[in-house]
């Protein structure tokens, strides 16, 4: 008996492996497609040329001839994404002035093995390396998002649950339409109204830090305070959708006919509740939640960063496109779908964890 249930356990645990091995090779296949999409967007069907963006309005033509020399703009399409992809030699710039790396996951090939540097070139407005860009503004984003995530599963979760086992209750359908409110109201009137009713410097009554006050918090926890507010404003509608969400799913759930069976056996109201439906009912909102936390990561919560100055991700995209910093920006795209891509891959194994019909399929 112990000999076969260790075979069941190492069977399942090579499927899982097998699983997790497929959805790694699918999300390297996804990262290379994007960056050939990115490719195309932004350096064959852009805009503006992008020899005139780097070279800037009072650009000669020389001047922008060479740039287009330089950025290998008159090369095949094929010779542009190999060099886009696996690099080549750093150039000076046209005026000698600092050294200009145009490739963007270009990679070192000393000793004739190639190692990937993930070089994402420099920014045409201020000379910086977009990566150190992008890293500079991360943690700003990073604990926007998490805090955001903590309030609204801490906020939409419970209110789900209560509003399904309370089906058509007062409480119910008051939660319901106080969560329709908020899904209605756009982020930036919400941060706005936030602002004048509780921020130190402008509101009403001065409880929370105002606009602008995680630029002068100097400690971990002087940020976590100054974005209190900004926290509440992104969780607002995510809680609001969750709720609904999961309280779709655990009316579903609980009218199945293997809840009734645990009832029957006479199982506590709580273990049936949490032990059994929500357990099946929250599944879904993993994958949700995944896709959430990848966007917002990816500069999706531009409108909170911008009413509360905050200087994350998204603000940096603003930034970017007002100046037409073609190397921000596409950086910015391609981090954003790595982190996408990453969180799907994270809720892909979770859900097959949650559900091990999933890793068979």
């Amino acid at each position: 008996m112990g000999g076969g249930a260790r075979f069941t356990n190492d069977h399942n645990d090579t499927r899982m492996l097998r699983y997790i091995a497929r959805r790694v090779l699918w999300g390297i296949a996804m990262l290379f497609i994007v960056s050939a999409v990115v490719f195309l967007i932004f350096n064959v069907f852009p805009s503006a040329d992008p020899a005139k963006l780097r070279a800037g309005r009072n650009a000669s033509p020389d001047t922008i001839r060479a740039i287009r020399r330089e950025l290998d703009l008159n090369e095949p399409v094929y010779v542009q994404y190999k060099n886009f992809m696996f690099g080549q030699d750093s150039y000076v710039d046209v005026d000698g002035s600092f050294p200009f790396v145009h490739v963007y996951l270009h990679g070192d090939s000393t000793g004739g093995v190639f190692t990937p540097q993930f070089s994402l070139g420099q920014s045409y407005y201020s000379q910086a390396p977009v990566k150190t860009i992008i890293f500079d503004r991360l943690p700003a984003t990073a604990l926007l998002v998490a805090g955001a995530v903590f309030f609204w599963l801490l906020m939409g979760l419970p209110v789900g649950i209560i509003s399904a086992i309370k089906r058509r209750s007062v409480l119910d359908r008051t939660t319901m339409v106080t969560s329709l409110a908020f899904i209605s109201a756009p982020v930036f009137w919400l941060g706005l109204v936030a602002l004048y009713l509780f921020a130190s410097d402008v509101g009403l009554i001065h409880i929370f830090p105002g606009i602008g006050s995680y630029l002068s918090a100097s400690t971990f926890w002087e940020k976590c305070w100054s974005l209190f507010l900004p926290w509440l404003v992104l969780a607002a509608a995510s809680a609001a959708i969750y709720a609904r969400y999961l309280r779709s799913s655990m009316i579903d759930v609980m009218s199945e006919d293997y809840i009734r069976t645990a009832r029957a056996k006479g199982l506590p109201e709580r273990s049936v509740i949490l032990g059994h439906g929500v357990r099946s009912a929250i599944t879904p909102i993993v994958t949700l939640l995944g896709l959430d936390i990848g966007l917002l990561l990816a500069g999706n919560a531009i409108l909170t960063e911008s009413v509360f100055n905050i200087p994350g991700i998204g603000r940096q995209i603003v930034t970017s496109i007002r100046t037409s910093d073609l190397p921000v920006i596409q950086g910015i795209v391609l981090f954003g779908a790595f982190f996408i891509i990453v969180c799907n891959l994270i809720v892909d194994i979770a859900y097959a964890y949650l559900d091990p019909r999933v890793r068979y399929q």
